[in-house]
């Protein structure tokens, strides 16, 4: 993805990216959970959440229009990268999440949650990361998240209209508009590496990671 990211934002001649899972399943169903129990201290923490943010960013920075098309399960990661989009086109299974509070006890990094917050408000993105709750097709598309809910069999025609619409445009109009968008998201956040650190480097996130390796309920401890 990040190969692709980087052709696409320097390839003049691409007008609007679509960015959609296979399969018709999920988007992205998550991350790989398994790497985890690699991870000794919360330094392994930050240096994988500097990594899935520098990913994230390349996407955010592309000059062209990008939409999402997601069906079913947008989780974690996956999220994250539905977000960093520009539009998003939903089927009405979709359902939207970060449960990391049931899983595996980690954190995401700030930029990561300062787009999450831009893009549904402050409460529900508690509700996501405190309550491991899950956002469905028709509260995503009331708060505005996505640009519409189409039927499995007319999301391709709904996205290649939308892809229509947005090509004939102002590139130039579009591209600075997008960046400043994305500044005004994430200019000026706060230090917090320290949190990382301190979710990452907890007895409960290798609880989480053992637990979700063994496929039975985390004990937390609070630790």
């Amino acid at each position: 993805l990040a190969a692709i990211n980087r052709q696409l934002s320097t390839d003049r001649s691409v007008r609007v990216a679509v960015f959609r899972g296979a399969g018709g399943q999920a988007f992205v169903a998550g991350t790989d959970i398994e790497q985890f129990a690699a991870f000794q201290t919360g330094e392994d923490g930050v240096t994988y959440e500097r990594q899935i943010e520098a990913g994230i960013e390349l996407m955010c920075n592309l000059p062209m229009p990008t939409v999402a098309v997601v069906e079913g399960w947008c989780v974690g990661g996956g999220l994250a990268i539905a977000t960093a989009c520009d539009f998003r086109l939903a089927t009405p299974s979709a359902k939207f999440g970060v449960p990391i509070a049931k899983t595996l006890g980690n954190c995401l990094a700030i930029a990561n949650v300062a787009r999450l917050r831009a893009a549904f408000g402050h409460q529900r993105v508690k509700r996501m990361l405190l309550l491991a709750e899950f956002i469905g097709a028709d509260e995503a598309l009331a708060c505005g998240f996505l640009q519409a809910i189409e039927a499995p069999e007319a999301i391709e025609a709904a996205t290649t209209t939308l892809v229509q619409r947005l090509a004939v445009l102002a590139p130039v109009t579009q591209r600075v508009s997008k960046a400043t968008l994305e500044r005004l998201a994430t200019h000026d956040l706060a230090a917090s590496e320290d949190l990382i650190r301190a979710a990452y480097g907890s007895d409960d996130f290798h609880e989480g990671v053992a637990a979700f390796v063994a496929k039975r309920p985390p004990v937390w401890s609070g630790q």
